[in-house]
């Protein structure tokens, strides 16, 4: 458990060495990629992070929570005390039976939903199914992402760019949708957006593109729903080590320098995301509605 472990969250060190700056060696993995098969492998909390109870009772769902980012938030949210639903592509299962265990491990409830958010009727069942097996919700945390590098314009087909849209910001519009009727005064929803949305790498363009539209979908959608006691924000994640990468997210050849450009000098474990998205569910960022919080080790972003 995480709070007999001797380095958390809550231990002074140093960020530069608080994680290795690991130089990943080439890999392919078909898409989506799994954490089981990623080489070196993350740290998604399941020994690093300690909770103390600031979602104590809460409702999340979350979507790509079966590795990556989605994980680490996953297992943060229940280690803090929240029942967590988990919607995840049926092709990883095997990732996603290992975050729900850890999350049964620390108490709490896990509800699996399989199914793919490009697709509109899932994203509405997908809904009501997490409403159905948490007994309500009030926490949503907008995650699933699609990341193809392809360096040219000329080669980014037809269908690449619809299903990158219909995943990244499509998904994200239909699943808020859906959720708002079941959604009290005192909820929060949180997007996952990126560096890339300030910063776009020239062979991500679609998916850069998606990014930039979170940002202003949450800045808007803020205003909105900030009467109803309902706050939206934003985390926007710099260079992190998942399976997005492998699953062609980067050119092969970039991989053994991933994360090596930041100020830290090395890629971020998703475990260090978790508490971003930890603050802004909980009620002490009372205050705070339409922000993205960058983390990003340290590269400049407004």
């Amino acid at each position: 458990m995480a709070n007999e472990h001797a380095h958390d969250q809550y231990t002074f060190q140093n960020p530069v060495t608080r994680y290795p700056s690991i130089s990943p060696p080439k890999q392919d993995q078909p898409e989506p990629g799994l954490d089981a098969d990623l080489e070196p492998q993350t740290d998604r909390g399941e020994d690093s992070y300690r909770g103390t109870g600031r979602l104590q009772g809460r409702k999340a769902l979350i979507t790509g929570a079966d590795s990556g980012i989605g994980a680490a938030v996953a297992i943060a949210f229940a280690r803090e005390g929240a029942d967590v639903a988990l919607a995840y592509l049926p092709e990883e299962e095997e990732d996603a039976a290992h975050v729900m265990e850890v999350i049964r491990e620390t108490g709490r409830t896990a509800v699996g939903l399989p199914g793919d958010v490009r697709d509109a009727a899932y994203c509405a069942q997908l809904v009501q199914d997490a409403v159905d097996g948490l007994g309500g919700l009030d926490i949503l945390v907008n995650n699933a992402g699609k990341q193809i590098a392809v360096e040219s314009l000329e080669d980014l087909s037809d269908e690449q760019l619809d299903d990158t849209f219909k995943t990244n910001i499509y998904s994200f519009f239909r699943i808020t949708k859906a959720a708002l009727p079941h959604l009290p005064a005192g909820s929060s929803i949180i997007n996952s957006t990126s560096i890339q949305a300030y910063s776009p790498s020239s062979h991500l363009l679609d998916y850069a593109s998606t990014k930039a539209a979170i940002n202003n979908f949450t800045k808007g959608l803020s205003q909105q729903l900030a009467p109803k006691g309902i706050r939206v924000n934003a985390v926007a994640p710099g260079p992190f080590w998942t399976p997005l990468q492998v699953s062609d997210g980067q050119p092969k050849d970039a991989l053994p320098e991933f994360g090596k450009d930041t100020p830290l000098g090395r890629a971020g474990q998703p475990t260090e995301l978790a508490p971003a998205y930890v603050f802004l569910a909980s009620s002490e960022s009372s205050y705070v509605v339409g922000e993205t919080l960058n983390v990003n080790g340290g590269m400049p972003s407004p």
